[in-house]
């Protein structure tokens, strides 16, 4: 198991947790459009660190907008593995050839 299917395990594992005792149940308590504001506030800030330049803070922001994508995820019951099957259906098409098909 990779480290980002630990973490989808996680956050699905926490949807029924008490928000007084985790983050994350707390974000998905407050519904998809809270997850989905947070995702965009963590979006933010890493596109921010990648124009500053700063590897170590991207690096940290990387992964903060990775934990809210999979928590926006979650809140919609998308799963990971959801993402991971369109990924592999997009294999070998060029993105222009599949943006055009859109």
């Amino acid at each position: 198991m990779t480290t980002l299917h630990t973490l989808a395990a996680t956050i699905a594992a926490r949807k029924g947790a008490d928000p007084e005792t985790s983050w994350t149940a707390k974000l998905l308590s407050k519904g998809p459009e809270k997850c989905a504001e947070k995702f965009g506030e963590e979006a933010v800030e890493a596109i921010i660190e990648a124009v500053k330049g700063d590897r170590a803070r991207l690096t940290a922001e990387a992964a903060d907008v990775l934990y809210h994508l999979l928590v926006m995820l979650a809140a919609r019951d998308v799963t990971l593995a959801d993402v991971e099957a369109e990924l592999a259906r997009r294999e070998g098409t060029s993105g222009i050839a599949e943006k055009a098909a859109r």
